[in-house]
Formats: structure tokens, C-alpha cells, sequence
């Protein structure tokens, strides 16, 4: 989505958009595992969540709100404007649901970061990356893996 918002692309969302998921940081996600590595019960298993359950189109038009604020289009509109409601895809759930109470009963583990802070976060640091974003989207970055591991 914000690849494509820079972009000046339709930010597709799928029926109506009240498809809910938990959102969770990836570095959160990082320390999770980290934490289950170190402290966790050999054999057992642990779901890792964010205690951010949110509907995509909540998704967007937050990300749509960082972009206006963090790196406006030239244009002055909103980048909200290139939200596009698309058909829905067959099977699509409602919700997934994680429930991560275990791993912070047992080993006290819950995410730093809301989900606002997030992806606060995660903005930032794709609009500070874009020569990055911009290999991997381009493809180019095969061609040093296939010169380094053979293709």
C-alpha cells in the first residue's frame, strides 16, 4: 500500500473492508520469537500477537493520514483519494484472530509498539529506504543473487 500510494496507484481494498486482522511490528514480531527462543518450554507452542485487531480500511486510511503528514503529495489532495474498492475475493475471511494470552502469561512477552506507533514506524522507514523499495521492486536485486549463488 505504500509503495503504491507513493506511486500515485489505486490503493485497492477488498469488498467493504471490514475484514479484520491483528497488526504486529515486525521488530515486536522480532522480540516474540527472540523471547520464545530463550525462555520458551521445549515443545510447546506459542501464538505471537499484536493486541491490535483492526479492519483494513482502518488499515488505509491511517496509512493514507502518515503519508499526508510525513510526505504529502504534490498535488495537496490526500493520498485517501486513491483508496478504490475492488471485488472481493472468493473464501475472504472476515477475521483472523490471534490469541497470544499464553505467551504473555508464560513468558511475559507483549509488543512495545501500538499499532499506531507501528506504523508510524514502518512509514518512516520506507520513505527512508526507497533506493531499497525500489531494487526489490524493480526486480534488480535478482541480478546479484544470480551473480553470487548462480541463477
Amino acid at each position: 500500500m505504500i509503495h503504491n500510494a507513493l506511486a500515485g496507484k489505486p490503493l485497492p481494498i477488498y469488498g467493504d473492508g471490514q475484514q479484520v486482522r491483528d497488526w504486529l511490528y515486525v521488530e515486536d514480531h522480532c522480540k516474540a520469537l527472540m523471547r520464545v527462543l530463550q525462555d520458551g518450554r521445549l515443545g510447546e507452542t506459542y501464538n505471537v500477537g499484536g493486541w491490535n485487531e483492526k479492519p483494513n480500511i482502518e488499515v488505509v486510511r491511517t496509512l493514507c493520514s502518515l503519508l499526508d503528514e510525513l510526505q504529502p503529495r504534490a498535488d495537496g489532495q490526500s493520498y485517501a483519494t486513491q483508496m478504490t474498492f475492488v471485488k472481493d475475493r472468493l473464501g475472504h475471511d472476515r477475521r483472523y484472530a490471534i490469541d497470544a494470552r499464553k505467551l504473555e502469561r508464560e513468558l511475559g512477552w507483549r509488543p512495545e509498539e501500538t499499532f499506531e506507533s507501528g506504523l508510524r514506524k514502518t512509514v518512516q522507514w520506507y520513505l527512508g529506504h526507497g533506493d531499497w523499495v525500489e531494487e526489490v521492486t524493480s526486480g534488480s536485486y535478482r541480478a546479484w543473487i544470480g551473480q553470487n549463488y548462480g541463477s
